[in-house]
């Protein structure tokens, strides 16, 4: 059975015993939601992604193309793959540069 976390995202296909799920474990999401393209996928539950977004020079009148990027922990109820986009929610702190969550797959 899957938990109320207060967004409005499907819920997993299936179950997990990861105490660091927001549906199924008792991680609790808040702060900002970060929607982004997945660059890797290399480390034990977690993925690096990336957000482009543009920057204006107001100096020459342009546009450039910004990009930032986040690690954020895939629960084991979620499949990733790469070049996926997903929605992650902040959270605690899981390690030392993991601070949010994957809560959806939008591909």
């Amino acid at each position: 059975m899957t938990r109320n976390i207060g967004l409005k995202v499907k819920d997993p296909k299936r179950e997990c015993d990861d105490k660091n799920c927001p549906f199924c474990g008792n991680l609790a999401i808040r702060g900002k939601l970060f929607e982004g393209k997945v660059t890797g996928n290399k480390a034990k539950q977690t993925i690096t992604l990336q957000k482009d977004a543009p920057v204006y020079y107001n100096k020459f009148k342009r546009y450039a193309r910004g990009k930032s990027s986040i690690h954020a922990h895939v629960p084991s109820c979620i499949d990733v793959e790469l070049g996926d986009t997903v929605l992650t929610a902040e959270c605690r702190p899981i390690s030392k540069s993991v601070s949010y969550v994957v809560v959806e797959v939008r591909s």
